[in-house]
């Protein structure tokens, strides 16, 4: 066990990718302790053998056909043409578009490289500070992953065996608090420094609401199809793959051959990456499990305290800490072993701790040093990290807040899927 995560650790530190560190070491302590050669196939492929998962490719490569198609920016000009009259307006833009392609895509790294490009060149053109653009398009993308549908969300429902449709139902709630937070903050910023705002024109809204509808009714169809029972999640993601493609290749025609190629290979790649972390996650956390390590490292949590507001507390600044060096997928699947029978012994809802983590996670994708989309968003705008972490700290601070407000009033997050479920 020693080799087992002193090998992890090493390789983590010295610089090699997540998926190869975790893969590296759990084939180590595999052969270390005895295991079969055959189990480390077996259990790198039963972790994603899931028919739930198949939506993960399809969600991402949703969200890289509405970016190629162009699509991004008939939502951005509607949400400009919807909140831009508000004190600093295209920052509100920012945010809400980033509540719309959320419920698109459920990746907060293709909302930062493609909406993100889109929300940078109109907010710096229009004498907003690089830094306050920067930090503000970071920021909203932390929406995506949280606000359904969310591949974060898919990969804890497969892990935790919890119904994926209540864990999206789960999310809206809390994907609106983080808007509204947001936007406040943005709102003080731009009394401080007297940003740029955009007369209010209803002609001008029902214009570009009708020049963007098809665009923007695309959540609507994904979130009806789930509280209907029209669709599974992973059905949703092929309908979402099949309406992009209809309204950019049909409506739009925006999309050409160069770059629906283009759009499959990044999807491929990206996809390739995240569902080799979840296979390699699985057979480290086989071994956590078989080595009775994860059941430990839950009776030492569980022996701090039987007060479930301080172990909530303790399991949030853990995972804070975890999500600013590691992908969100990896946590997942490597701390759900340790961390269930913890939420369960204290009567936790499954739901409610799933969306909890998740946005805690996705937190820490913004959270300096290794937030993954700090670095996407610094090289869109070509800022030095440095200038970076400085304009993203005042931003982390609402979205802690409403981090805080789900875990404590667990109605933010059961309200609505226990709504639907008794509807």
């Amino acid at each position: 066990m020693i080799l087992f995560f002193g090998s992890f650790v090493v390789l983590l530190l010295i610089g090699v990718p997540i998926s190869i560190s975790i893969g590296a070491s759990a084939i180590l302590g595999c052969l270390n302790l005895g295991y079969p050669l055959m189990v480390i196939g077996q259990k790198m492929v039963s972790g994603i053998d899931s028919f739930l998962l198949i939506a993960i490719p399809l969600f991402i490569l949703a969200g890289n056909l509405m970016n190629a198609g162009k699509i991004t920016e008939k939502i951005f000009d509607f949400a400009k043409r919807l909140v831009g009259w508000i004190p600093g307006g295209l920052g509100h833009a920012n945010v809400v578009a980033s509540l719309i392609f959320a419920g698109m895509s459920g990746s907060a790294a293709a909302d930062a490289g493609g909406l993100g490009t889109i929300e940078m060149e109109a907010m710096t053109t229009n004498g907003y500070d690089e830094d306050f653009s920067a930090a503000v398009t970071a920021a909203s993308t932390v929406i995506g992953p949280i606000f359904p549908p969310s591949i974060p969300l898919i990969i804890y429902g497969s892990v935790a065996s919890v119904s994926v449709s209540q864990l999206f139902m789960g999310g809206v709630v809390p994907g609106l608090l983080m808007v509204v937070a947001l936007m406040i903050m943005v709102f003080f910023f731009a009394l401080k420094r007297k940003y740029q705002r955009f007369p209010f024109s209803m002609r001008l809204l029902v214009k570009q609401f009708f020049a963007s509808v098809l665009s923007i009714i695309t959540p609507l169809i994904i979130l009806s199809g789930f509280t209907m029972g029209l669709f599974t999640p992973t059905e949703a993601s092929s309908v979402a793959v099949a309406y992009a493609l209809v309204i950019a290749l049909f409506v739009y025609r925006t999309l050409d051959w160069k770059s629906f190629k283009k759009c499959l290979l990044e999807s491929a790649i990206t996809s390739a990456n995240t569902l080799f972390i979840i296979g390699t996650s699985m057979l480290f956390s086989y071994v956590l499990i078989k080595e009775g390590v994860s059941a430990q490292m839950a009776d030492f949590i569980l022996g701090i305290s039987d007060n479930p507001y301080l172990i909530l507390l303790v399991i949030n600044i853990l995972l804070l800490v975890l999500g600013m060096f590691m992908e969100p997928g990896a946590i997942l699947t490597l701390m759900l072993p340790v961390l269930l029978p913890i939420v369960k012994a204290l009567q936790i809802d499954l739901v409610h701790f799933g969306v909890v983590m998740v946005l805690n996670l996705m937190i820490g994708q913004v959270t300096p040093p290794f937030g993954v989309c700090l670095f996407i968003i610094a090289d869109v705008s070509k800022m030095s990290l440095n200038r970076m972490y400085k304009a993203i700290l005042p931003f982390i601070i609402p979205l802690v807040v409403v981090l805080f407000l789900c875990t404590y009033i667990p109605q933010f997050v059961t309200w609505l899927p226990n709504a639907l479920l008794h509807a």
